[in-house]
């Protein structure tokens, strides 16, 4: 969605969309605007704060903790792409 937003003197804000978005927009009559963009916003916001926030270092060192029990616990004779190919031919 392409806007563009024009301020009035009064400083209200105003929301100019391309004609593609428009036009789509126009076939949903019960979807109001102004809820669709707060609503990309808010979700926009949430993936930013997401990836600024930092790393949970206690949840990191024990997935690092799992993931090498987990390598530990192979016997080294099992092949990810030997099983894959078992289960493609069985097919």
């Amino acid at each position: 969605m392409h806007l563009k937003v024009i301020l009035d003197h009064e400083g209200g804000k105003f929301y100019r969309m391309d004609e593609k978005t428009k036009a789509k927009m126009g076939r949903y009559k019960d979807v109001k605007r102004n809820e669709a963009i707060r609503d990309s916003i808010e979700r926009r916001m949430e993936i930013e704060e997401g990836i600024r926030s930092g790393i949970d270092k206690k949840r990191a060192l024990k997935a690092s903790e799992d993931m090498k029990r987990l390598r530990t616990k192979s016997s080294g004779k099992w092949s990810g792409a030997e099983e894959i190919r078992k289960w493609r031919e069985a097919r």
